[in-house]
């Protein structure tokens, strides 16, 4: 005669245990709120929401700033707009166009092969004189002939 033995049938439990997951998502969400702001840092620039077009806005004359491959400044107002400039001035005669009309939108035409550095630092003193935005002028790339 065969012994029956008795097994105990444990049910399989289906669920998992989320806490630890839980415990490790809100570690990484307290690291990324704390380094956000150190990341972005920075030149405040208004992008556009455009995938392709013009400046559109008030009718208002805007300020050019020119960055030659040099990395020299030139201002498109006054007497001497061939003359280049330096820091300091370029923070003067902005702050006094911008003291005068405040909305005059701010835009920054540089050379291609000119120091990247020197294109931000005339976007920062810009945005110290005063000015609500600050605009990159571009030129649309050719159109591929196929």
């Amino acid at each position: 005669m065969l012994k029956h033995s008795r097994r105990t049938h444990r049910r399989l439990m289906a669920e998992i245990n989320v806490v630890p997951y839980i415990d490790v998502m809100l570690v990484l969400l307290v690291i990324f709120m704390v380094t956000a702001p150190l990341i972005t840092s920075g030149v405040k620039v208004n992008l556009p929401q455009v995938k392709a077009g013009g400046i559109t806005g008030p009718a208002t004359e805007s300020v050019v700033i020119t960055v030659d491959q040099a990395g020299a400044y030139y201002l498109d107002i006054g007497a001497e707009k061939e003359q280049p400039v330096t820091d300091k001035v370029l923070f003067d005669r902005l702050r006094v166009v911008l003291d005068y009309q405040s909305d005059t939108p701010i835009l920054v035409r540089a050379d291609n092969y000119v120091d990247y550095g020197r294109v931000v630092r005339a976007m920062a003193i810009a945005q110290k004189a005063g000015a609500p935005e600050v605009g990159l002028i571009t030129v649309p790339p050719e159109r591929r002939e196929r």
